[in-house]
């Protein structure tokens, strides 16, 4: 959509979702919860004894923002890489319950699925169990992603990349993919993790959050408003380092920053709400940011949306998608599309 063709308010912004496509790239894995009671120690060591009550299993990582993407009205394409075992099956099972296509999913007997096994008892995180590997794709594995994310590309309006380091996306294929997407005037935004962090050259948004920042660039500044010359100067030192069109860093509960040529910067303000859990917010930003590039909407309302959208999923207990039509209102009520933040430095 042509940056003079912004829809005209917000349900209009809300109803364009629905025309979008978006390919999300990157590391898919399950998360699974096991809830219970403890009642004793073991006699075989010091540690409790748990006694399941329940189990359940939900898709995580870019299969997550997958989730968020469906439920903002738009339709979602993942591609990315599993095993041929029960966590893979079980991964593909939920696809299909959630209506979601698996055409862009390549089975691997040479790894196995990403499963984080959760152990929770009397609203206690005991422990997690991790069953993954980090180890780039084997030469098959890469050439059946490439076929997989060429093909899934003429659909797209928008490219995620959804970067957890566990492997399927190296700096490699990172280039090629941006290449490929940039040849189609396609838009890709990146939800990015340390190892690949400076790989995403010539995307259209980059989204770190401060520690992300911090660690990719191995720098040392606080979060204070004291700290700003220094995260502004690492910002600065990112766009020489990737030559991004827009910069989103999420700040937690100091809100979010952007900065574009075309409006500047601009540090938009968390909204107050009671915080239940944290888990999944990123997804949500990254979700709500990717929708906004395909529409060509100014940084500082994708920024101002995304911010408000990553705000409510925190009122959540656990991981969950956004709720369209409670965002829409909300964004409503803040009016979002007619009062963009004001860049700093022009502030009256």
């Amino acid at each position: 959509m042509p940056a003079d063709s912004i829809p005209a308010s917000l349900p209009d912004l809300f109803t364009a979702f629905n025309r979008l496509t978006v390919l999300i790239v990157g590391d898919v894995m399950m998360d699974a919860y096991v809830w219970g009671k403890v009642g004793r120690i073991s006699p075989e060591a010091p540690v409790p004894v748990v006694n399941v009550s329940r189990t359940e299993q939900r898709l995580g990582g870019a299969a997550n923002v997958a989730l968020n993407v469906q439920a903002l009205g738009a339709t979602p394409l993942l591609c990315a890489v599993v095993g041929t075992d029960p966590g893979g099956d079980h991964l593909i099972g939920l696809l299909q319950d959630r209506q979601l296509s698996a055409d862009g999913i390549v089975r691997s007997p040479y790894r196995p699925t990403t499963v984080k096994q959760r152990i929770l008892a009397a609203g206690q995180h005991l422990l997690r169990i991790d069953s993954e590997v980090e180890t780039d794709l084997n030469n098959e594995e890469a050439r059946l992603l490439e076929q997989r994310y060429e093909t899934l590309l003429q659909q797209a309006d928008v490219v995620i990349f959804e970067d957890y380091d566990k492997g399927v996306l190296n700096a490699g294929s990172i280039a090629h993919f941006i290449r490929l997407a940039r040849q189609r005037g396609i838009p890709t935004v990146v939800d990015p993790k340390k190892k690949n962090f400076l790989a995403y050259q010539h995307c259209t948004l980059f989204k770190p959050n401060l520690k992300e920042l911090r660690e990719g660039l191995k720098l040392e500044f606080g979060d204070t408003d004291a700290d700003r010359p220094q995260f502004e100067a690492a910002v600065d030192r990112l766009r020489e380092l990737l030559t991004p069109e827009i910069v989103l860093v999420t700040l937690s509960e100091r809100g979010v920053f952007s900065e574009s040529a075309a409006t500047g910067r601009s540090y938009i303000p968390a909204h107050l709400r009671m915080i239940s859990d944290v888990s999944g917010a990123g997804d949500t930003v990254i979700s709500i940011a990717a929708l906004c590039v395909a529409l060509r909407l100014p940084a500082p309302v994708t920024a101002a949306l995304a911010n408000l959208g990553g705000g409510l999923v925190c009122e959540q207990v656990g991981v969950v998608p956004i709720e369209k039509q409670r965002l829409l209102e909300e964004a409503q009520e803040a009016n979002l599309l007619y009062s963009p933040p004001v860049p700093a430095g022009q502030e009256r």
